[in-house]
């Protein structure tokens, strides 16, 4: 290992003790706003929203005004202008909460989405947020979605630009169950989700319409070869801002069962290049040139800004992979805390967030694609973290 690497993850190891977060009367210059749903210590309140200003260090102060109202939120998405904020599915809420973001990172509820209430929506509980590039449409990861009790689906919902409020367009069905968030390529026209359930695996590919809904389309996702009597299950696709897709490959026994083949060790990380006239997928990674996972069970994936570093976060820590396209992924860092991750997203000045729900801890890091340290006072200790949102200033 090159001295200077392991200087650097002795250093991150070493810097184990979380820092408490409260407010500051200190003004700092924000370079982005990290907005996280947690417990926050109120017993009866879980999952409250609560802002963070971070600036050019990474270091972070308490955004006035946290916690924000509404509670038990599951996922977050934002687009310079609205937060967005799905209720929690398990404790029986059904609504989107769209808030104004104020100049110091503060929110203002400015109007509450009741998704049951959509056409062929009357049983949905919203999950996962996305929003596609443009940042006009909100699409909706749904629970029960067919009132089937099995099947999920997708709602696309146009934001209004002048009030925030949420305006159905459609829902969409997949083919089979699935699990994850979807990520859009760089034309704004395709997006992909992976899952390995019910005893299927499956590469799953949605088009984009002019009014902003989705559509399942067929496409060909060839899967790498696996070692000989093993499989390989895709779990989650992450795209840069061009047509590349990261995907996590899991070694398996069987589909729907996410547990390591005898002898095959950790996830590897596929890449996958987008034909983008008709969305199809074409890889050239084998089971000899995808790298292995530190982190062992991947959980979340988030790709840099610049779309040349890969985040990945799982079980057992977080680390980074240098991004090269269609190529195979490069070795950036080992591992840089060995606390289970969640969820992880980037800002644009070089600085990656993730929280551990168990570790209950937010980490913060500067990353860039020749270094990678913790940003001073990180992690910081929050109670039961669950979600995570970036706004980039």
């Amino acid at each position: 290992m090159p001295r200077r690497l392991s200087s650097l993850l002795c250093l991150l190891s070493c810097l184990s003790v979380g820092t408490s977060l409260g407010a500051s009367t200190n003004p700092i210059a924000p370079v982005a706003t990290i907005y996280v749903a947690s417990n926050y210590g109120y017993p009866g309140h879980a999952n409250r929203i609560v802002g963070y200003a971070a600036d050019v260090s990474g270091k972070l102060t308490e955004v006035p005004g946290s916690p924000f109202p509404n509670s038990n939120v599951s996922s977050m998405a934002v687009n310079g202008k609205y937060l967005f904020a799905s209720s929690n599915a398990n404790e029986g809420g059904s609504n989107i909460y769209s808030y104004l973001l104020g100049d110091n990172g503060s929110l203002k509820l400015v109007d509450t989405a009741n998704v049951e209430k959509f056409p062929d929506s009357t049983c949905a509980q919203p999950g996962a947020l996305l929003l596609d590039h443009t940042g006009t449409t909100l699409y909706a990861f749904t629970y029960n979605a067919d009132c089937s009790g099995t099947d999920d689906g997708y709602q696309s919902l146009r934001i209004s630009k002048t009030t925030g409020s949420l305006n159905y367009l459609s829902e969409t069905l997949p083919n089979q169950n699935t699990l994850y968030p979807l990520s859009f390529i760089g034309n704004n026209l395709y997006a992909y989700e992976a899952s390995c359930i019910s005893d299927f695996d499956s590469i799953e590919s949605y088009k984009r319409e002019s009014n902003g809904s989705l559509v399942q389309v067929s496409i060909n996702a060839p899967l790498p070869r696996a070692p000989e009597d093993e499989l390989y299950c895709p779990w989650y696709a992450t795209a840069d801002r061009t047509n590349h897709l990261a995907m996590d490959m899991a070694p398996v026994v069987s589909p729907g069962y996410p547990v390591p083949a005898g002898g095959t060790g950790n996830d590897q990380i596929a890449s996958y290049t987008v034909d983008k006239s008709n969305g199809n997928l074409m890889t050239t990674s084998t089971e000899k040139d995808m790298p292995h996972t530190a982190v062992i069970r991947v959980r979340t994936m988030s790709m840099a800004p610049s779309g040349k570093l890969l985040a990945v976060g799982g079980t057992h820590g977080l680390q980074i992979f240098h991004f090269n396209g269609g190529d195979p992924l490069t070795l950036d860092t080992g591992l840089l805390t060995k606390d289970a991750i969640d969820q992880i997203f980037w800002d644009n000045d070089n600085h990656l967030y993730a929280i551990g729900t168990t570790a209950g801890k937010l980490f913060v890091f500067t990353v860039t694609p020749t270094s990678a340290s913790q940003a001073a006072g990180s992690p910081y200790t929050i109670t039961q973290p669950n979600s995570l949102i970036v706004q980039p200033k």
